[in-house]
Protein backbone atom coordinates (compact mmCIF):
# COMPACT_ATOMS: atom_id res chain seq x y z
CA UNK A 1 0.00 0.00 0.00
CA UNK A 2 1.32 3.48 -0.73
CA UNK A 3 1.69 6.09 1.60
CA UNK A 4 -0.95 8.28 0.17
CA UNK A 5 -3.63 5.19 0.26
CA UNK A 6 -2.72 4.79 3.98
CA UNK A 7 -3.41 8.27 4.65
CA UNK A 8 -5.91 8.61 2.77
CA UNK A 9 -7.52 4.93 4.77
CA UNK A 10 -6.73 5.90 8.20
CA UNK A 11 -8.38 8.67 9.98
CA UNK A 12 -6.46 11.94 8.84
CA UNK A 13 -9.28 12.86 5.89
CA UNK A 14 -11.92 12.58 8.88
CA UNK A 15 -9.71 14.66 11.49
CA UNK A 16 -8.77 17.07 9.25
CA UNK A 17 -12.58 17.81 7.67
CA UNK A 18 -13.81 17.56 11.77
CA UNK A 19 -11.36 20.37 12.17
CA UNK A 20 -11.90 22.41 9.67
CA UNK A 21 -15.22 23.01 10.74
CA UNK A 22 -13.19 24.19 13.89
CA UNK A 23 -11.62 27.18 11.74
CA UNK A 24 -15.16 28.26 9.87
CA UNK A 25 -17.11 28.11 13.38
CA UNK A 26 -13.92 30.49 14.73
CA UNK A 27 -14.23 32.52 11.74
CA UNK A 28 -18.05 32.99 11.63
CA UNK A 29 -18.22 33.90 15.15
CA UNK A 30 -15.29 36.48 14.75
CA UNK A 31 -16.81 38.04 11.68
CA UNK A 32 -20.28 38.14 13.42
CA UNK A 33 -18.79 40.32 16.20
CA UNK A 34 -16.67 41.96 14.12
CA UNK A 35 -19.92 43.38 11.85
CA UNK A 36 -21.51 44.37 15.05
CA UNK A 37 -19.27 46.32 16.50
CA UNK A 38 -17.59 47.60 12.88
CA UNK A 39 -20.81 48.67 11.27
CA UNK A 40 -21.98 50.89 13.87
CA UNK A 41 -18.06 52.77 13.08
CA UNK A 42 -18.67 52.88 10.11
CA UNK A 43 -21.96 55.09 10.67
CA UNK A 44 -20.11 57.07 12.75
CA UNK A 45 -17.09 57.96 10.33
CA UNK A 46 -20.15 58.37 7.53
CA UNK A 47 -21.82 60.99 9.90
CA UNK A 48 -19.22 63.87 9.38
CA UNK A 49 -15.26 65.23 10.46
CA UNK A 50 -16.07 65.15 13.91
CA UNK A 51 -16.99 61.83 14.25
CA UNK A 52 -14.47 60.49 11.78
CA UNK A 53 -12.26 62.28 14.05
CA UNK A 54 -13.82 60.18 17.26
CA UNK A 55 -13.87 56.86 15.67
CA UNK A 56 -10.31 57.09 13.92
CA UNK A 57 -7.43 56.25 17.29
CA UNK A 58 -9.99 53.67 17.56
CA UNK A 59 -9.68 51.78 14.41
CA UNK A 60 -6.09 52.55 13.83
CA UNK A 61 -5.56 50.58 17.17
CA UNK A 62 -7.84 47.60 15.79
CA UNK A 63 -6.15 47.52 12.73
CA UNK A 64 -2.85 47.91 14.57
CA UNK A 65 -3.28 45.00 17.26
CA UNK A 66 -1.53 41.74 16.94
CA UNK A 67 -3.73 38.85 16.64
CA UNK A 68 -1.04 36.47 18.42
CA UNK A 69 -0.10 38.70 21.26
CA UNK A 70 -4.08 39.47 21.74
CA UNK A 71 -4.75 36.07 21.93
CA UNK A 72 -2.34 35.62 24.54
CA UNK A 73 -3.23 38.36 26.65
CA UNK A 74 -7.01 37.11 26.75
CA UNK A 75 -5.83 33.78 27.27
CA UNK A 76 -3.72 34.69 30.45
CA UNK A 77 -5.65 37.66 31.96
CA UNK A 78 -9.45 35.74 31.68
CA UNK A 79 -9.28 33.56 34.90
CA UNK A 80 -9.86 29.71 34.01
CA UNK A 81 -12.02 29.96 36.68
CA UNK A 82 -14.23 32.90 36.02
CA UNK A 83 -18.00 32.68 36.98
CA UNK A 84 -20.95 34.07 38.01
CA UNK A 85 -24.00 33.00 39.70
CA UNK A 86 -22.49 29.22 39.75
CA UNK A 87 -22.07 29.71 35.70
CA UNK A 88 -18.74 29.62 34.19
CA UNK A 89 -18.10 32.44 31.75
CA UNK A 90 -14.13 31.33 30.94
CA UNK A 91 -14.06 31.96 27.29
CA UNK A 92 -13.20 28.21 25.61
CA UNK A 93 -9.69 28.08 23.37
CA UNK A 94 -11.85 28.90 20.13
CA UNK A 95 -14.05 31.57 21.59
CA UNK A 96 -10.44 33.50 22.81
CA UNK A 97 -9.02 33.03 19.15
CA UNK A 98 -12.24 33.98 18.08
CA UNK A 99 -12.10 37.27 20.15
CA UNK A 100 -8.84 37.93 19.09
CA UNK A 101 -9.82 38.46 15.76
CA UNK A 102 -12.23 40.56 16.62
CA UNK A 103 -10.17 43.93 16.25
CA UNK A 104 -9.17 42.89 12.51
CA UNK A 105 -12.64 41.87 11.40
CA UNK A 106 -14.48 45.16 13.14
CA UNK A 107 -11.52 47.52 11.40
CA UNK A 108 -12.30 45.66 7.88
CA UNK A 109 -16.18 45.86 8.46
CA UNK A 110 -15.91 49.52 9.53
CA UNK A 111 -13.52 50.48 6.25
CA UNK A 112 -15.52 48.46 3.72
CA UNK A 113 -18.85 49.58 5.31
CA UNK A 114 -17.87 53.20 5.35
CA UNK A 115 -16.57 52.77 1.60
CA UNK A 116 -19.82 51.18 0.97
CA UNK A 117 -22.26 53.80 2.63
CA UNK A 118 -20.52 56.39 -0.03
CA UNK A 119 -21.04 54.54 -2.76
CA UNK A 120 -24.69 54.61 -1.57
CA UNK A 121 -25.04 58.18 -1.26
CA UNK A 122 -22.79 58.40 -4.84
CA UNK A 123 -25.99 56.35 -6.31
CA UNK A 124 -23.92 53.45 -6.76
CA UNK A 125 -25.17 50.43 -5.97
CA UNK A 126 -22.80 48.33 -7.65
CA UNK A 127 -20.36 49.85 -5.83
CA UNK A 128 -21.97 49.41 -2.61
CA UNK A 129 -21.97 45.65 -3.32
CA UNK A 130 -18.83 45.35 -3.27
CA UNK A 131 -19.26 45.03 0.35
CA UNK A 132 -20.46 41.19 0.16
CA UNK A 133 -17.53 39.95 -1.84
CA UNK A 134 -14.98 42.13 0.68
CA UNK A 135 -16.99 40.53 3.51
CA UNK A 136 -16.60 37.09 2.41
CA UNK A 137 -12.70 37.51 1.78
CA UNK A 138 -12.52 38.87 5.05
CA UNK A 139 -14.40 35.52 6.28
CA UNK A 140 -11.90 33.29 4.82
CA UNK A 141 -8.41 35.67 5.99
CA UNK A 142 -10.33 35.14 9.55
CA UNK A 143 -10.20 31.09 8.46
CA UNK A 144 -6.75 30.94 7.96
CA UNK A 145 -5.46 33.19 10.72
CA UNK A 146 -7.71 30.91 13.48
CA UNK A 147 -5.00 28.54 12.88
CA UNK A 148 -3.43 30.64 15.70
CA UNK A 149 -5.29 28.31 17.56
CA UNK A 150 -2.58 25.66 17.45
CA UNK A 151 -0.53 27.95 19.91
CA UNK A 152 -2.78 26.73 22.55
CA UNK A 153 -4.07 23.63 22.01
CA UNK A 154 -7.34 24.33 19.84
CA UNK A 155 -8.14 21.37 17.61
CA UNK A 156 -8.29 23.25 14.49
CA UNK A 157 -7.48 22.08 10.91
CA UNK A 158 -3.53 23.30 10.65
CA UNK A 159 -3.57 21.54 14.25
CA UNK A 160 -4.45 18.31 12.74
CA UNK A 161 -1.83 18.82 9.53
CA UNK A 162 1.26 19.57 11.97
CA UNK A 163 0.08 16.15 13.83
CA UNK A 164 -0.25 14.24 11.50
CA UNK A 165 2.71 15.05 9.71
CA UNK A 166 4.63 14.42 13.14
CA UNK A 167 3.67 10.91 12.58
CA UNK A 168 5.68 10.26 9.51
CA UNK A 169 9.61 10.33 9.22
CA UNK A 170 10.60 11.27 5.89
CA UNK A 171 10.15 15.01 4.52
CA UNK A 172 8.60 13.94 1.56
CA UNK A 173 5.60 11.79 3.59
CA UNK A 174 5.67 14.95 5.42
CA UNK A 175 4.82 17.46 2.38
CA UNK A 176 2.54 14.73 1.27
CA UNK A 177 0.44 15.86 4.29
CA UNK A 178 0.77 19.38 3.87
CA UNK A 179 -0.28 19.01 0.75
CA UNK A 180 -3.65 17.80 1.33
CA UNK A 181 -4.62 20.38 3.93
CA UNK A 182 -3.85 22.87 1.33
CA UNK A 183 -5.72 21.24 -0.98
CA UNK A 184 -8.69 20.50 1.16
CA UNK A 185 -8.81 24.28 2.06
CA UNK A 186 -8.50 25.26 -1.32
CA UNK A 187 -11.03 23.38 -2.17
CA UNK A 188 -13.70 25.08 0.06
CA UNK A 189 -12.02 28.69 -0.45
CA UNK A 190 -12.01 28.44 -4.60
CA UNK A 191 -15.89 27.43 -3.93
CA UNK A 192 -16.50 29.61 -2.06
CA UNK A 193 -14.95 32.48 -3.40
CA UNK A 194 -16.85 30.84 -7.40
CA UNK A 195 -20.31 31.32 -5.53
CA UNK A 196 -19.77 34.93 -4.00
CA UNK A 197 -18.44 36.03 -7.66
CA UNK A 198 -22.02 34.39 -9.37
CA UNK A 199 -24.05 35.84 -6.40
CA UNK A 200 -22.51 39.32 -6.71
CA UNK A 201 -23.03 39.20 -10.72
CA UNK A 202 -26.35 38.10 -10.32
CA UNK A 203 -27.36 41.02 -8.10
CA UNK A 204 -25.51 43.29 -10.68
CA UNK A 205 -27.51 41.79 -13.63
CA UNK A 206 -31.00 42.61 -11.49
CA UNK A 207 -29.68 46.10 -10.49
CA UNK A 208 -28.82 46.83 -14.22
CA UNK A 209 -32.24 45.61 -15.19
CA UNK A 210 -34.00 47.58 -13.37
CA UNK A 211 -32.72 50.81 -14.17
CA UNK A 212 -32.77 49.95 -17.61
CA UNK A 213 -37.00 49.09 -17.20
CA UNK A 214 -37.02 52.22 -15.56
Amino acid sequence: MSMIAELLQSGYPRDLASAMVVNFRIAGLALAMGLALGLPLALARAGGRAWRHAVAPVLGLMRAAPTFVVMFYLLNVVPRDFSLGGVSLAPSGPMIVALSLVPYAAAYAADNGGEALRSLRRGSLDGALLFVPNIVRAFFVLVMSSSTGAAIGVNEGVAVVLREADRWNTLGDKLIVFAIGVIAFGLVFQSGFALMRLAVARLGRRHRARIRSG
